[in-house]
């Protein structure tokens, strides 16, 4: 059996190395030249947690893992305003927690599937043809590649859906936010953060920031815009809205790069009523984003890739296979996107009162017996049991 893989990031690379552990051949495609450099610091746990253990690759996603203290939220002078120890949320997940960069989760899903699979970057789907118990991927070079199976996991924007679903704004959920990532050297904003998750304390927009061990800071931004259009000049647009900020936000916007080292997109879910047509199916972003409201995004993908590689091995047809992935993980990534949207006027607080309501509830979640509750609010549900929804 033949797959073709459109997208080289955490889903898609999770899925090749799955497939190909079944026995599969397997063709990872990917637009950029080279892996991406760009990316958030992603809290990792729930059903993914699990995917890895079963893949082989936690141990190396744990090694690659930060160790963060303290969720802070900072004033403009960096003095802390309310916050919560990070073992709460560790606790709230049985310990199953670890902050990742995701590039460095990419890395590891990559190393994984490299003897599984075949990587080619710098090619991308335009196309995709359906044809009984198959279909066809055409690349921008030409070529059409012939699979028993195609999936599109090439995110938000993708290219296989598309083809094979129609136009993205058919199903995009735009949140009201765009975001931007980047890294950048200052070893004193460094000193000032420690082993500290530190977010501005603000309105309708926020800066967020993590140590790295390489000696850098990772820097993310989201702000409520006017619409989903992006801006011609990104880091124009992010000096404007966020530059009246303190603490060490003017220090990391006069380090944002430009556009080609800076990852900037609208905060969006995606929507699609079926995840398959034929044997085209859509995996992670493409069809299931939760958005970085969720916090889970990058675990769903690894289970959801799992999981399908799952059913693919012990379906009797690809048809069937698909059809039983989409029945058992759709009710997870709804639930998921229904919390990110609930908690997005918390996450982003427009109001006063809303600020000082989040600072009143991670407070409580200092006391004995509150502590789960307000946790376990924050982070959401972990998810099904993958083995158990493989068998169902």
């Amino acid at each position: 059996m033949r797959a073709v893989v459109c997208g080289a990031g955490i889903a898609g690379l999770a899925l090749a190395g799955c497939l190909g552990r079944h026995g599969w051949d397997v063709v990872v495609l990917e637009r950029a030249p080279r892996p991406r450099e760009q990316g958030y610091m992603m809290d990792y746990f729930g059903p993914g947690w699990d995917a890895a253990e079963a893949m082989g690759v936690l141990p190396a996603l744990l090694a690659a893992g930060y160790t963060v203290d303290r969720l802070s939220y900072v004033d403009d002078r960096g003095r802390d305003r309310a916050g919560l120890p990070f073992a709460r949320f560790a606790h709230a997940v049985d310990g199953r927690l670890v902050s990742v960069m995701r590039p460095d989760l990419e890395r590891v899903l990559r190393e994984h599937a490299e003897g599984l699979a075949q990587l080619r970057f710098g090619r991308h789907v335009v196309a995709v043809r359906p044809r009984p118990g198959g279909a066809g991927a055409v690349l921008d070079d030409g070529t059409v590649l012939d699979a028993d199976l195609v999936v599109g996991a090439d995110g938000v924007h993708s290219a296989v859906r598309r083809s094979a679903f129609g136009p993205e704004e058919r199903y995009r959920r735009w949140l009201g936010l765009h975001t931007a990532a980047w890294v950048f050297e200052d070893p004193e904003a460094l000193r000032e953060i420690g082993s500290r998750f530190c977010l501005t304390d603000s309105l309708d927009r926020a800066m967020g920031f993590y140590g790295l061990r390489d000696g850098r800071v990772a820097a993310f931004a989201v702000h409520r815009a006017a619409g989903p259009s992006l801006p011609a000049d990104p880091r124009a647009a992010l000096r404007s809205v966020h530059g009246s900020l303190g603490w060490i936000v003017p220090r990391a916007l006069a380090a944002c790069p430009a556009a080609d080292r800076l990852y900037y997109d609208q905060v969006v879910q995606i929507e699609v009523p079926r995840w398959s047509t034929g044997r085209v199916a859509l995996l992670g972003d493409s069809g299931q984003a939760v958005s970085l409201l969720g916090g889970q995004g990058a675990s769903l993908a690894v289970a959801g890739a799992w999981l399908l590689a799952e059913r693919l091995a012990r379906a009797a047809t690809v048809e069937e296979a698909l059809a039983g992935w989409e029945r058992v993980w759709r009710p997870v990534v709804e639930e998921k996107q229904r919390v990110a949207r609930d908690g997005a006027p918390w996450f982003l607080p427009s109001t006063r009162t809303r600020r000082l309501t989040r600072r009143l509830a991670l407070r409580l979640a200092a006391l004995p017996g509150l502590d789960a509750v307000v946790t376990r609010g924050i982070v959401g549900r972990a998810g099904g049991d993958i083995h158990a929804l493989a068998e169902a």
